[in-house]
Formats: C-alpha cells, sequence, structure tokens
C-alpha cells in the first residue's frame, strides 16, 4: 500500500475513547525480545526475580493473557506499531523489510502528529537498515539483531561506537532522554535486545540462579503423537550449532542465561521508573512493559518461537498509569499486540485510524468489559530457512485452540485448553469433539473475514 493511501485512511479516522484525565500522559512502551509470558516473579516463575516490572503490575494492571498475533520477531512489532495483523501491514517474515519499514503508518508517526515529542531507542529488527524511521524525533538504534557487548548505534542517523553492556547502554540512553525538559507530552519506545540468543548475560550476573534446577513442563516430554505436523520428515538447513540447540529447546544452562539477561532489563525498568520519579512524571506516565513473542524451552520438542502453542504466542504484559488503571487489577480477558496502539493513540486523545485491527485496552481498565472478543486468529508465515514450522493459522477461545496448516493435508489441531493447558492430546479426530471442531472452523473463517485475509 503505498504511503499516500495510508495518509488519506488517517482521514478516515474514527474518534477515540476520550482521556478521563485532564491533559495528554507521557508514554513509555518497553519490551522485550523472545520473552515468554511466564518469565516474571510476578507471573508465577519459581526462581526469577524482576521486581521493578512487578512494580508496574503490582501499581497497575497484569494481563494474563496477553498474545502476539503472528510469534515472530519482525512481525510482531510491526503489528504492536500499526495495530494490524501481519497479512495486512505485510511484513510476514524477518527478512528484508527495510523498505516497507520505512512507510508503515505506526502510532508513533500518528502522535507526534498530536504533538508528542517521540523517541525511539533499541532493537528495531525490520530488515537490517537502522536509519532513522518516520514517525520519531529522536532515534538510537544498530542493524539487525545487534550484539551483547561493545555495540556500533546509530544516533539520529550518524554512527556512534558504544562501550559496554547492550542492555546497559539503552537503559542509559533512555534515562537520558526522560531526565531532558520536555515542552511537550512524550512517547519513549525503548526495544531492546534482551532477552534474544545467543543469551549473553552481563557480567555482574553470568552466575545468577545457578544453584536453581530448571524445571520442565510436561510437554516436555511429549511423544508428538496427534501433531503430525511436527513428525514429518522435512530436510534440516545447516545453521549454526548454538541456534539448532535452541530450535530443538534450551538446555538447562541456555535456560539460566536466558533468565540472566533478563536481569539487566529489569534494573533498566527501575532505572526508568526513578527517573521518571525524579522529573516528578511517574504518575503521569502510562507505562508499559512486554514482550514482542514468548519462546519454547523444550516443549513439544521445540525451542525458539513460531509454532501455534502457548509458549509461543503468549507474552506478558504490564501497565502502570494510576490516573486510568487501579493498582493491582488483573485482567483475563485477552489482549492482543494490535491493541497496543490504539490504546496508547485512545489515552492521548488522538484518533484511532479505522484500518487498525486491535481495540483500546483503556475501557478493560474502567471496567467495561462487556463485549469483548471470545475469540482471536493468530497466524505464521513459513520461512524456507525454518522449515520445521509450515505456515498456520488458529483460533483461540478461553477454552479452544484451533490449528489449520494452510498447505498440510490433515494435520490440523485441536486442544480443549481447559482439561489439557498444556496441548499434548490433539482431539481433531475425536468423536465428541466434532461440535467444537466445526464451532472453531467456522470461527477462524470469520476472523479472517472481518480482518481482510
Amino acid at each position: 500500500m503505498a504511503i499516500d493511501r495510508r495518509e488519506f485512511l488517517v482521514s478516515l479516522a474514527t474518534p477515540a475513547l476520550a482521556p478521563e484525565a485532564a491533559g495528554r500522559p507521557n508514554i513509555v512502551f518497553m519490551y522485550t525480545d523472545d520473552q515468554r509470558w511466564d518469565a516474571l516473579s510476578c507471573a508465577g516463575h519459581p526462581f526469577v526475580k524482576t521486581p521493578n516490572i512487578d512494580r508496574i503490575a503490582k501499581e497497575g494492571v497484569r494481563f494474563r493473557n496477553a498474545f502476539v498475533t503472528t510469534p515472530l520477531c519482525s512481525p510482531s512489532r510491526a503489528s504492536f506499531l500499526t495495530g494490524q495483523y501481519a497479512h495486512t501491514h505485510k511484513v510476514t517474515g524477518n527478512g528484508n523489510n527495510n523498505a516497507l519499514s520505512h512507510e508503515l503508518l505506526t502510532f508513533p508517526r500518528l502522535l507526534q502528529r498530536h504533538g508528542y515529542e517521540t523517541a525511539f531507542i533499541g532493537k528495531w529488527h525490520m530488515g537490517n537498515d537502522d536509519t532513522p524511521r518516520p514517525g520519531f524525533d529522536h532515534w538510537v538504534s544498530f542493524r539487525g539483531q545487534g550484539v551483547y557487548v561493545d555495540p556500533q548505534l546509530n544516533v539520529n542517523g550518524a554512527p556512534v561506537s558504544a562501550k559496554g553492556y547492550m542492555t546497559d547502554i539503552l537503559t542509559g540512553r533512555a534515562v537520558e532522554f526522560l531526565r531532558r525538559t520536555h515542552s511537550k507530552p512524550f512517547l519513549l519506545y525503548l526495544g531492546h535486545k534482551a532477552v534474544h540468543g545467543p543469551f549473553t548475560p552481563a557480567e555482574r550476573h553470568k552466575d545468577l540462579y545457578s544453584d536453581q534446577p530448571i524445571t520442565r513442563a510436561p510437554s516436555g516430554q511429549n511423544s508428538l503423537e496427534g501433531k503430525p505436523a511436527l513428525q514429518r520428515k522435512i530436510e534440516e538447513k545447516p545453521l549454526p550449532a548454538q541456534v539448532q540447540a535452541q530450535l530443538r529447546g534450551p538446555n538447562d544452562e541456555l535456560v539460566r542465561n536466558q533468565l540472566r539477561t533478563l536481569q539487566a532489563v529489569d534494573e533498566g525498568a527501575g532505572q526508568v521508573l526513578e527517573a521518571l520519579q525524579e522529573k516528578k512524571q511517574l504518575d503521569n506516565t502510562l507505562v508499559i512493559f512486554t514482550s514482542d513473542n514468548g519462546y519454547f524451552w523444550g516443549e513439544h520438542g521445540l525451542g525458539d518461537k513460531r509454532a501455534a502453542y502457548e509458549e509461543s504466542i503468549r507474552i506478558p504484559m504490564v501497565m502502570r498509569y494510576p490516573k486510568l488503571i487501579k493498582a493491582g487489577t488483573t485482567l483475563d480477558e485477552a489482549a492482543l499486540n494490535i491493541d497496543i496502539g490504539p490504546t496508547l493513540l485512545d489515552v492521548a486523545g488522538a484518533a484511532i485510524p479505522r484500518q487498525i485491527q486491535g481495540r483500546s485496552l483503556a475501557p478493560l481498565w474502567r471496567g467495561r468489559r462487556s463485549g469483548w472478543r471470545q475469540s482471536f486468529l493468530t497466524e505464521y508465515f513459513a520461512e524456507p530457512q525454518y522449515p520445521r514450522i509450515p505456515s498456520w493459522q488458529a483460533v483461540r477461545t478461553e477454552q479452544w485452540k484451533y490449528i489449520h496448516y494452510t498447505e498440510l493435508e490433515g494435520m490440523d489441531e485441536l486442544y480443549d485448553l481447559k482439561a489439557d493447558p498444556f496441548e499434548m492430546k490433539n482431539l481433531i479426530q475425536e468423536p465428541g469433539a466434532r461440535g467444537a471442531l466445526k464451532r472453531m472452523q467456522e470461527e477462524l473463517e470469520r476472523l479472517l473475514r472481518e480482518t481482510g485475509r
């Protein structure tokens, strides 16, 4: 879609809900890479300690059922930014999305027009192009995946060599931005490289959790019975040994290292909150913490992400804004990554373009839960370099999940999540589940029609 077409669609926007608090809040949006939903102490992890992220939840809201609409880095990031499914914004894989990512109509572009000062700091990861994107007044990023130690940054279009640990560097840049004098409300978009592989923790955290056992889910011993898509024989392309290990499911030390990288992120979240407090802006700022997708720790014989199971599509999501969010709130309604954009436009009092496919989460904060979605669509587009996971479309409700493999015959899956939360028994052939299967197939077709697929 050409950029002028997107610009025209903004004029067809629906009005946003009027903010209940006077003035427009500042916004701090922080997210990690590859952090599964339960890798937080407030989400019940048995030993990981994330006191600063937990504080956001304690003083705000935790969404216990937050999901991405595509469990892969680049498509998910584009969905956060645009409020659209991957099949709409067209960033469907981790390939060369350089040109397209310069054209996307994003919520930072809309907030910038609405009078916000905007900053992007961190991992962009839609192609290797690290040049500034439209919608940001201040830009700090790096090419592709970047590195954990001594990164090369792009700061407002100029190369800058940085020394130190990536998470600390990005946090420092974020705190520097927050401590500036701002004449307008601001948006800080902070995207960490952590907790992505190669799982290199900061030196100060390299021995953290060494005495903690890694407990595997029952699905870690899954025979893959009823999962023909995962049993099919494929020709694996040669990949680096560490990547292969991650795809099969990380060993205990790799899991610990991923959690160790989270520690610097949590420390950084504390520094962000402290900087806001110093500027007397903490309670006037909507703070969000989330992740771009989940991650497998050996469930169903898998590592990494991409598959339609819970560990891959489910993410952490906490928010703090005391003017609208009651402290200690927990919500069970399904929240999606495509809901972030419309939520932020809503609380800022900006128009929400009609092409946005997500919904503002703000009504849920206010207790308005009737009419909320009872199902949602999630999807994945196969990548040649990762042949084990084929293209799929899935629909999930509170109880059921139906996975349709779009290029495979007779390999679909159906799970009763209440009876089988680890998704170990495929009910697709069970006579007693035929009614549920028909309903879920019809729901998938409805969602595909509604989203223009």
